[in-house]
């Protein structure tokens, strides 16, 4: 059976590291490189329940997106969640790798099926990344409509395919859009970029209150639908990507996806 490291190094051609932020922790996180791996779960967000997922599964190797270990550790306690994922997943021997920002830039990212699912077209990279993938990889996605569709069409039709509790906007919203800028999770700092490439609306999550109130007045709409609804689509798609990869190499591994939901609920209004 490949081992960790062979997965690893089999996922340099998917999602490379060298596409990763210089700020991001991504790889091997956890466990040993040297261990044969038998089942994969895939997940956004690395959390206790997500350990014993991977252990009542039988999987001896979680992919995550959301890093476990982000900034240096000074210490490591099993009785917080960082410490107790940890000890959980070291204690059954199931190891852990992150593909964050990676798997946000390459072509068929986290925003580029964002972009998709919102049926727009010509997607490309909204930040180019600054190396690799010439200038199909990169922060964010752009696209078009080839014919320009009414506003509350485009909310229906993200809506439907992130399926997020709540939809925030800030600014004024045009009666009809053709050009989209999208950034799956927390992009609020790419809002200036948006509308610098004439984007009508901006999609993301995580809006902050200074963004926001710059959109009042810069002429861009932009919709906060969530972190986990704008991400968590592309898990399926990367799973797949990955029994691809799988199988052209002759890896028989299955592949699980874990049973995650938002972390946020809307508790006003209540939800009848």
């Amino acid at each position: 059976m490949p081992t960790v490291n062979d997965i690893h190094a089999a996922l340099q051609s998917l999602v490379p590291d060298t596409l990763a932020e210089t700020w991001d922790n991504v790889g091997i996180l956890a466990g040993s490189p040297n261990q044969p791996v038998h089942r994969i779960l895939i997940a956004l967000d690395p959390c206790t329940n997500l350990a014993e997922q991977a252990l009542s599964r039988h999987c001896d190797l979680i992919i995550t997106h959301h890093p476990i270990i982000f900034k240096p550790l000074k210490a490591l306690h099993i009785n917080t969640p960082t410490g107790a994922f940890l000890a959980a997943v070291l204690r059954a021997g199931i190891s852990v790798i992150a593909c964050h920002t990676n798997l946000d830039s390459i072509e068929g990212g986290v925003s580029h099926v964002l972009a998709q699912g919102l049926g727009l077209e010509a997607i490309r990279p909204l930040i180019p990344a600054a190396h690799g993938c010439a200038d199909t990889c990169g922060l964010g996605s752009i696209g078009v409509y080839p014919e320009p569709v009414p506003a509350s069409d485009l909310v229906e039709r993200l809506h439907r395919f992130c399926a997020p509790e709540w939809i925030l906007a800030a600014g004024h919203k045009p009666e009809r859009v053709s050009r989209v800028a999208v950034c799956g999770g927390s992009g609020s700092d790419l809002a200036e970029a948006a509308l610098a490439q004439n984007a009508e609306v901006y999609i993301t999550s995580e809006v902050k209150h200074n963004v926001a109130r710059w959109a009042e007045e810069a002429g861009i709409w932009l919709l906060d639908a969530g972190h986990f609804p704008t991400e968590n689509p592309a898990m399926p798609l990367f799973a797949g990507h990955l029994r691809k990869l799988f199988d052209s190499r002759g890896w028989d591994i299955p592949i699980d996806l874990a049973e995650q939901t938002a972390p946020l609920r809307l508790l006003w209004p209540p939800v009848a």
